[in-house]
């Protein structure tokens, strides 16, 4: 029997792109030896995607549409045509050809020798500039710190997993505040790694606004490390040892509290800004449990094409 690959690919707003990623990613596809989908997640997009998509869907029976209520956010998506996907294979990428289809062959050749999570490793991306490119470097070497799992510097949102895989995403991984390139990366099974530039924007521009990857970043230590919650502890040691030396100070030069008043002040403002970023970051952890326990769905599907097939 053909094994079948599933290709999931996030939608927002892509009107400009998407007919162009059909059809290379379809030349692509055609040429891999395997039965293939292309399951596209429309996130609540707003422009012609929709149409383009629906339109897509009824020239070509292996297009598939999942069609959100509402814009759920990138994870969202990515896991909701996971849960859609019915491939031995899963390949995950973006709609604006920065993750190329030509990669795809490479990828198949990966699940042919047994591998069950391939990890797309970018090594250039010039078009995100250099802030961006830092700020991701940066982000990596700090999570790696903070976190007990490892994750590869310049792993992307494109990635391949197995059937296997997929089912455990599918049952165990439905936590509503995610990071799903992170839960790939560190879910076990046979894994390998392939390196990719990546291309010029076909189209469109970047949905993740400086905000929304700080927002991101933030959400990602937070599901990945406790650490910040025991920061707590640190500071009361530190406050503890100045208050040793003040005390070990007075007693050995016989004076009462040190002089000055910009010192006093100084400290003051030193504790309390220490105070308020624990208190911050409490509330963060808080915020996710309060999410959490809401128990609301990740997603909500509004309509499908060709799911049935």
């Amino acid at each position: 029997m053909e094994r079948l690959l599933s290709v999931v690919v996030s939608v927002y707003n892509e009107e400009e792109v998407l007919e162009r990623f059909y059809r290379e990613t379809s030349r692509v596809l055609e040429g891999i030896g395997w039965d293939y989908e292309i399951i596209f997640v429309n996130d609540g997009s707003a422009d012609a995607s929709p149409a383009i998509l629906k339109r897509l869907a009824r020239q070509d029976g292996r297009v598939k549409v999942v069609s959100f209520s509402r814009n759920f956010g990138h994870e969202a998506a990515m896991i909701a045509g996971i849960d859609h996907s019915s491939g031995d294979g899963i390949v995950c990428m973006d709609a604006d050809l920065q993750h190329p289809p030509e990669c795809i062959p490479d990828m198949i050749r990966c699940f042919e020798e047994g591998f069950q999570v391939i990890s797309m490793v970018r090594t250039k991306n010039e078009s995100a500039g250099w802030f961006k490119n830092l700020a991701s470097k940066a982000f990596y070497k700090l999570i790696n710190v903070l976190s007990d799992v490892r994750f590869e510097d310049g792993a992307s949102d494109f990635f391949g997993i197995s059937r296997k895989v997929a089912s455990v995403l599918k049952e165990n991984y439905r936590e509503r505040i995610r990071f799903l390139r992170g839960y790939v990366q560190n879910i076990g099974f046979k894994r390998t790694s392939i390196e990719y530039e990546a291309g010029a924007r076909a189209g469109g521009h970047s949905k993740y606004s400086i905000r929304k990857l700080f927002r991101l970043s933030v959400n990602t230590i937070v599901c990945f490390s406790d650490l910040p919650l025991k920061l707590g502890i640190y500071a009361g040691l530190l406050a503890g040892l100045m208050g040793a030396v003040v005390l070990v100070y007075t007693l050995f030069t016989r004076q009462g509290a040190p002089g000055g008043y910009a010192t006093i002040v100084v400290l003051l403002c030193f504790m309390f800004a220490v105070l308020f970023l624990l208190v911050g970051i409490i509330g963060e952890y808080i915020a996710v449990l309060f999410t959490e326990l809401k128990d609301r769905p990740i997603y909500i599907v509004e309509e499908t094409e060709n799911l049935d097939r």
